[in-house]
């Protein structure tokens, strides 16, 4: 028998918020909402250039994993953030990631400033 998610380990619970977030098109809704208090489904899909059914794939799976919430409104069906702290991991995983990125590229300058390899006889 499964284990419910209250009895699985904390790791596998963060693993799965992580599987949550592991599409571009998904952190860029993210991003679009942690920018604005909300967002319709019509905005989101102008912003992210994505079909209908696509972005709703997409917002059902953040949904899935609590990241965002939705209200709707006569024909409008809206979306935020469900958590302030989701817009700190995305602002956590964009220093990260400007760090990674730095370290990089003082590798690659490393690497370029070697002298040149003597040609193998």
């Amino acid at each position: 028998m499964p284990l419910s998610h209250t009895e699985r380990p904390l790791y596998e619970i963060k693993a799965n918020l992580f599987k949550g977030l592991a599409h571009p098109f998904r952190i860029r809704i993210l991003e679009l909402l942690s920018a604005a208090d909300e967002a319709s489904v019509a905005d989101l899909q102008r912003e992210t250039g994505l079909e209908a059914s696509h972005l709703s794939q997409h917002l059902s799976v953040l949904r899935r994993h609590r990241l965002v919430t939705s209200e709707r409104r006569a024909s409008h069906v809206y979306y935020r953030l469900a958590e302030p702290t989701v817009a700190d991991l995305l602002a956590t995983a964009r220093a990260l990631l400007a760090d990674i990125v730095t370290a990089d590229g003082r590798t690659l300058a490393a690497v370029d400033a070697l002298p040149p390899l003597a040609p193998r006889a």
